[in-house]
C-alpha cells in the first residue's frame, strides 16, 4: 500500500471510529470528504471496501456483545453508503457496483458473527480443558494417595504376618516348655511310683494307700494343667454356658493372677447373638485385659457390653499409665501385634474397632458390632 493510501486509511478508521462513538446524532459529513479523497487518489470501491472491512474488524468485534455488534454494523454501513456516494456519483453502473457492495458488506458483517462465535466456542474449549485439567490433578493425587495408603496396608500386612509367626513360635515354646517341663516329668514321677508300687511286695496296706493318694494328686495336677491349655485355647464354658459365664470365669482367675480388680457390666441379651460374636467379643476382652496385666500398669479396670440402638458396643477401660496411639488403632510395636490382631478379629464379622489413650492418662478399647433390630434391651448383670 502506497503512502497515500495508508494515510487515508488511517483518516477512514478515525472517521469511523469517531462516527460510530458520537452515535445518532454523528454527521455524515467526514465520510462524504472520504469519498471525494479516495477519488483524488484513484481510488475504487473495492479499495475503500478493503479500508472499511479493516476499521470494521479494528474497531467492532473485540470486546462487544453479539447484540451491540449487530448494532454497529447497521451503523457502519451507513458510514461506509455515505463514503461511497462520491464514487457511486463519478462511475458509470454505480447501481451495479452498490449492490456488489452491499453483499460485501454482508458478507463481512457474516464474516463478523461467525468471528465472534468462533472465539466464544474458543473461550468455552479452553474453560473445559482447564477443568479436564484439574479433574485429572485431582485424579492424580487421588491416585498417589490410594498407592501410598496400599504401600502402608501392605507393609502393615506384613509386619503382622511376621509378628503373628513369631507369637505362635512363642506359644508352641510355652506349650513344649509346659508339656515337657510339668506334664512329662509329673507322668515320669507317677510312671516311677506305679513301677516301685509294682516290685516293692513288703509295704503294708497304709504305706500303699499313701502311696497311691500321692500318686493321684500327680495325675489330678496334670489333669488341671491340660484343662488349664484347654482354657486358654478355647474355653468349654464359652460353648456350653455362653459369654457372660466365660468371661466371669477367666475374670476370676485373672484377678487371682494379677491382682488387678476388674468389673464386668452387661445385658442379658447378648447370650442371644451369633456364636461368631461372642466368640469375637471374648478374645478382644481376653486380649484387652492380657495387655492392661503386661504394659498398662493399671489398678483397676472396667469391661461393658451394651445394647446402643441395635448395635452392640464392648468398652475394655483401664486407669493404667497409657500411650501414645500411633495412626488407626496403632501402638507401640510391643503392643502393636494384639491391636491388630483385635482390630482384624472385629472387622472380619463387619464391626469397627477404636483405641482412646494417652501418656498417664489411661486406656479405652470400644468394639461396635451391628446386630438385629429385635436384639433384647439392657439389664444390668453384676461381675
Amino acid at each position: 500500500m502506497n503512502p497515500k493510501r495508508t494515510d487515508l486509511s488511517r483518516l477512514y478508521h478515525a472517521a469511523l471510529q469517531h462516527f460510530l462513538r458520537e452515535g445518532p446524532a454523528a454527521s455524515m459529513q467526514p465520510a462524504h470528504e472520504l469519498g471525494h479523497q479516495a477519488i483524488a487518489h484513484g481510488l475504487e470501491t473495492l479499495d475503500l471496501a478493503r479500508m472499511h472491512e479493516v476499521a470494521l474488524v479494528a474497531l467492532v468485534l473485540p470486546g462487544y456483545s453479539s447484540s451491540t455488534n449487530d448494532g454497529l454494523m447497521g451503523r457502519a454501513g451507513l458510514f461506509f453508503a455515505e463514503a461511497i456516494t462520491p464514487i457511486e456519483e463519478t462511475h458509470r453502473g454505480a447501481r451495479e457496483a452498490n449492490v456488489h457492495l452491499n453483499q460485501l458488506v454482508q458478507t463481512l458483517s457474516q464474516r463478523t458473527r461467525e468471528l465472534a462465535s468462533s472465539v466464544e466456542d474458543l473461550k468455552q474449549e479452553v474453560v473445559q480443558r482447564r477443568s479436564i485439567e484439574e479433574s485429572l490433578r485431582i485424579s492424580q493425587e487421588t491416585s498417589s494417595q490410594l498407592l501410598k495408603k496400599s504401600h502402608q496396608l501392605q507393609e502393615e500386612l506384613r509386619q503382622l504376618s511376621r509378628q503373628l509367626l513369631s507369637a505362635q513360635e512363642e506359644e508352641r515354646k510355652k506349650i513344649s516348655r509346659e508339656l515337657h517341663d510339668v506334664i512329662a516329668q509329673t507322668l515320669t514321677g507317677i510312671n516311677v511310683r506305679l513301677a516301685a508300687l509294682k516290685t516293692d511286695s513288703t509295704v503294708s496296706n497304709k504305706e500303699l494307700q499313701s502311696r497311691i493318694i500321692s500318686t493321684q494328686q500327680l495325675v489330678e495336677q496334670s489333669v488341671d494343667i491340660v484343662h488349664r491349655f484347654a482354657r486358654e485355647l478355647r474355653p468349654s464354658v464359652l460353648d456350653d454356658l455362653g459369654l457372660i459365664p466365660a468371661l466371669q470365669s477367666f475374670m476370676t482367675s485373672y484377678m487371682q493372677d494379677t491382682g488387678i480388680r476388674v468389673a464386668l457390666k452387661s445385658f442379658v441379651g447378648i447370650e442371644q447373638a451369633d456364636g461368631n460374636t461372642r466368640t469375637v467379643l471374648y478374645r478382644i476382652a481376653q486380649e484387652a485385659l492380657t495387655n492392661v496385666a503386661r504394659h498398662a500398669q493399671a489398678s483397676h479396670a472396667g469391661l461393658s457390653i451394651q445394647n446402643d440402638d441395635g448395635v452392640i458396643c464392648m468398652e475394655i477401660i483401664d486407669n493404667g499409665c497409657g500411650f501414645a496411639v500411633e495412626g488407626k488403632g496403632s501402638a507401640k510395636k510391643h503392643n502393636r501385634l494384639g491391636l491388630l490382631g483385635m482390630r482384624e478379629r472385629v472387622e472380619m464379622i463387619g464391626g469397627t474397632f477404636c483405641v482412646v489413650s494417652s501418656p498417664g492418662q489411661g486406656t479405652t478399647i470400644r468394639v461396635e458390632i451391628p446386630v438385629s433390630a429385635h436384639q433384647p434391651q439392657a439389664s444390668a448383670i453384676p461381675s
